[in-house]
């Protein structure tokens, strides 16, 4: 069977360790390593029929990337080599982290950002979240009332990492498992 193809991005380095403790959570029999996408190619990318993908939140709703200030490449860079290849067929669930006391007025808005382009492309977007338990004046990334991905405050609320990974793990991975086995 497939794996769940698993990338991020990350500018300090937290986004990386959201993805290895997701990874953990849920296993290396149905998910890939994850992977820095400032270290792939799109070839690796395109292999998956399944993929979660993480971001940090970076400038006012910006894809993270050299141009929007990010120190090293991110997805700004890859989605230049991705270019625009049709991506129905593909299911992507998605993760992304920000700071709701700091950025309350933009809060996880990168999330929403790469959501847009992804379903741009044709995929199946799966995994939103609820607002509850947040506190924050306004985020791009919600939609119906929902977040469009796991939302993750490492800084002001780390202590509900690990359920929120679990959580939103139990919701996902279903679907995401369900997406390989119709591909094999």
């Amino acid at each position: 069977m497939q794996s769940i193809g698993m990338f991020f991005g990350t500018e300090t380095g937290t986004t990386r360790l959201i993805a290895k403790k997701l990874y953990k959570i849920l296993g290396e029999d149905i998910a890939s390593k994850p992977l820095n996408v400032n270290r792939i190619t799109v070839e690796e990318f395109l292999q998956y029929d399944a993929l979660i993908l993480g971001t940090p939140s970076y400038g006012v709703g910006d894809i993270p990337g050299l141009s929007a200030g990010c120190l090293e490449r991110n997805w700004g860079e890859f989605l230049q080599q991705l270019g625009s290849p049709d991506l129905s067929g593909k299911r992507i669930a998605m993760f992304g982290l920000g700071a709701q006391e700091r950025y309350s007025e933009r809060f996880a808005s990168s999330l929403f950002a790469l959501y847009r382009v992804f379903e741009g492309l044709g995929a199946e977007m799966v995994g939103d979240w609820p607002v509850d338990g947040y506190t924050f004046d306004h985020s791009a990334s919600v939609i119906d009332g929902r977040f469009v991905g796991l939302v993750i405050d490492q800084r002001t609320q780390g202590m509900y990492t690990e359920q929120r990974l679990k959580d939103w793990a139990d919701q996902v991975k279903p679907l995401l498992i369900e997406k390989i086995a119709r591909a094999a």
